[in-house]
């Protein structure tokens, strides 16, 4: 069997498909990928070795912007494009995980009449999976509150799946990737793989007094190193780190994080104690808002709105939640999760089955 998986524009739409990559392996003998040539998703896939296709994608926006007009012949470019390569390809079922670039390969799939399957991450859905669900057989979802938001006969409740490997990293190895020494905890900070300026600002403004109670590795997203701020003892940056996560997760003693939904299963799987500040309504619809609030109201983790942070208090809140690290970390290690990698395959086989 064959099976062509989509999604892309941030990680959190790559990384749950890479996660499938192990079981999916054992009954399809050909896995492919399209998305888009800037993309993340580009080489995080094409370094797990699966054959990687190109097209064009627009952003579908909710407003009125001139760039609109631009990418409704992108999108076009990018459906006809996956149509051709669909036929060539002949897979016998699609997994979208979401983002604009999944758009025209779901509809290409559906007008070939290879069946689809989604999957959503966020508790509310996002544009681009609203957009493909009606062309889809199923739809998978990462949190129990998406029930209401998706049609009955679609929706089956599979959680998100994890990397396993994110779990096999080696502490000693995290802190010689950061140049750090035992003695004091680590304290991560990630900005999701597009980097967050706002975080970026807040770390950087109280790094010294940060610096007193933790080594801090800051994922500050490409193009956001600091030059300035290169020798400081006990600080070190990264853009992005794929492969080597798992080694700074190891390392790492608490986190505080934006609230995609990736990252948070995540850090529920390692038993992290995290302080999630998520991306404002301002500049989104408000989905890392819901997720943060659902995982902090099962106590798993402890979330700020961005409006409601002072920066000049952010040591202060960074180590009050450390000082309690050990509550949050009982009950993360006392939560159930789902096998959700087999579920997830569960419904992509018998969506091949029909």
């Amino acid at each position: 069997m064959k099976i062509v998986l989509t999604g892309g524009g941030t990680s959190g739409h790559v990384t749950p498909n890479i996660a499938l990559l192990d079981v999916l392996k054992k009954h399809f003998e050909d896995i492919y990928y399209i998305g888009t040539e800037k993309g993340v998703e580009k080489s995080l896939i094409e370094a797990e070795g699966v054959p990687f296709f190109t097209i064009e994608a627009g952003k579908l926006r909710r407003y009125i912007d001139i760039e609109n007009i631009k990418d409704i012949s992108r999108i076009f470019k990018g459906y006809k494009k996956s149509v051709k390569i669909l036929k060539k390809l002949k897979p016998d079922v699609v997994f979208s995980k979401g983002g604009f670039v999944s758009c025209p390969v779901v509809w290409a799939a559906h007008k070939l009449k290879i069946p689809v399957v989604l999957h959503e991450s966020d508790i509310t859905p996002g544009l681009a999976n609203k957009l493909c669900l009606p062309f889809a057989s199923k739809i998978c979802y990462a949190f129990a509150e998406t029930e209401k938001h998706l049609p009955e006969d679609k929706r089956v409740y599979t959680g998100l799946p994890v990397r396993k490997e994110i779990l096999e990293g080696e502490r000693n190895k995290g802190l010689e990737m950061c140049s750090f020494e035992e003695g004091k905890p680590t304290l991560t900070i990630m900005g999701g793989s597009l980097g967050s300026a706002f975080l970026n600002d807040t770390v950087r403004m109280n790094l010294d007094s940060l610096l007193k109670h933790f080594n801090i590795c800051h994922l500050c997203g490409k193009g956001h190193i600091d030059h300035s701020l290169l020798n400081v003892k006990g600080y070190c940056q990264f853009e992005y780190v794929n492969k080597e996560l798992c080694h700074i997760m190891a390392a790492t003693d608490m986190l505080v994080s934006r609230a995609g939904a990736t990252a948070i299963f995540e850090i529920i799987e390692l038993k992290k104690p995290a302080l999630l500040i998520p991306l404002s309504r301002r500049v989104s619809r408000g989905d890392q808002i819901d997720n943060a609030k659902s995982f902090a109201n099962e106590g798993l983790v402890e979330y700020i709105e961005e409006e409601n942070l002072n920066p000049s208090e952010f040591t202060e809140k960074v180590l009050s939640l450390y000082m309690s690290r050990d509550e949050y970390v009982k009950i993360q290690s006392e939560k159930t999760t789902k096998d959700s990698r087999n579920a997830v395959l569960e419904v992509i086989l018998q969506a091949v089955k029909g």
